[in-house]
């Protein structure tokens, strides 16, 4: 048997998709990180059978009031994270393969963890989805940033760049 031909072994086909796709690096067995992000983005690969593989992403980003430079109340922050997790598990459209999502956001401490798994038989089509996960959090979670706030970052840079893709926006 050749390398990848495991229903146990990840494929070489799908290590090649991910160097090829340019937003990841390796981080270990079969974990690749996001590289176009400012948060912490992952994509974990596991074959899942009959030649499909398993994608696990997770997408990890600050609670707003870990990036203010100014106090927040409790109670702007509670709704900013309503908000949040239910535009975060809209993702309808986001992505090139026709799949069901039923992401998980969970709050720890200071930081927020988006996770979506999704199961692909074209490899390719896998990791940019993974990618467009990624993406789509970062995105949302900009969205959502409360003008009048001074952020620090990386919430800052993303602002930045915001402003000098945009025409000034709202902050």
């Amino acid at each position: 048997m050749s390398e990848g031909d495991s229903d146990t072994e990840l494929p070489g086909r799908v290590r090649r998709a991910f160097r090829d796709h340019g937003s990841f690096a390796p981080a270990g067995d079969d974990v690749w990180i996001s590289e176009t992000t400012a948060f912490d983005g992952e994509a974990a690969a596991e074959p899942a059978g009959d030649g499909r593989i398993r994608f696990a992403v997770t997408v990890c980003v600050p609670a707003l009031s870990a990036v203010t430079a100014d106090e927040m109340a409790d109670v702007v922050e509670s709704g900013w994270y309503e908000t949040f997790e239910r535009r975060v598990v809209d993702v309808s459209g986001v992505t090139r393969g026709d799949h069901e999502f039923d992401p998980s956001v969970d709050r720890e401490g200071e930081e927020i963890v988006v996770a979506f798994a999704l199961t692909e038989i074209n490899e390719r089509r896998g990791v940019d989805d993974a990618s467009a996960l990624i993406d789509f959090v970062e995105g949302t979670y900009v969205q959502g940033l409360i003008p009048g706030y001074e952020y620090t970052e990386p919430v800052a840079g993303l602002v930045s760049s915001a402003r000098q893709q945009g025409d000034g926006g709202m902050f």
